[in-house]
């Protein structure tokens, strides 16, 4: 299924979404998510791979994405895909908003898109996973705010002191 890019006007600012992966994004990627502050190298190293994930398997890898571009840069993301072996469950990877545009809506736009996204994909249930240390608790919070709901807890995940948080939205 493919999705024609969409420009929107929002006050003075020209927002373009594009569905389609390209080179650049595996840099793009890279800077949008190490500008957030949360995530440690490793972690930016996977959400890399699953952009050139995308470029090398295209639909079969099984990772969808969303892209917000201002003047043409890409500004925030979604990656998203259906969970193997489930009817019509999928998980939301990655949402990150590059930390000079954060603040503006531009995020919770993104999470209303890529469920729009999965639900034209006949997608019904969707979970996204976040650490439970305290410095997440802006993000745990954005995901009850887009109206997911905690559905579990996983303790010491990540390691010592680090829970895997479990949120649901069923559509």
């Amino acid at each position: 299924m493919s999705f024609p890019p969409l420009q929107i006007v929002s006050g003075e600012r020209h927002l373009t979404l594009r569905y389609d992966v390209i080179e650049a994004d595996v840099t793009r990627v890279r800077e949008i998510v190490e500008s957030t502050g949360f995530f440690h190298p490793p972690e930016v190293d996977v959400a890399v791979e699953l952009v050139e994930e995308r470029l090398r398997r295209g639909d079969a890898s099984g990772y969808f994405f969303a892209f917000v571009e201002l003047e043409g840069m890409a500004i925030g993301y979604s990656c998203y895909g259906p969970i193997a072996c489930t009817a019509t469950s999928y998980d939301v990877y990655w949402i990150a908003v590059h930390r000079d545009e954060q603040k503006n809506g531009i995020g919770r736009w993104l999470m209303t898109l890529t469920e729009q996204l999965i639900r034209s994909r006949e997608g019904r249930r969707i979970y996204v996973e976040t650490s439970g240390r305290p410095d997440y608790l802006p993000t745990r919070s954005f995901y009850e705010r887009c109206e997911y709901v905690k559905a579990a807890e996983l303790p010491e995940f990540y390691g010592d002191g680090d829970s895997k948080v479990i949120y649901l939205k069923v559509l």
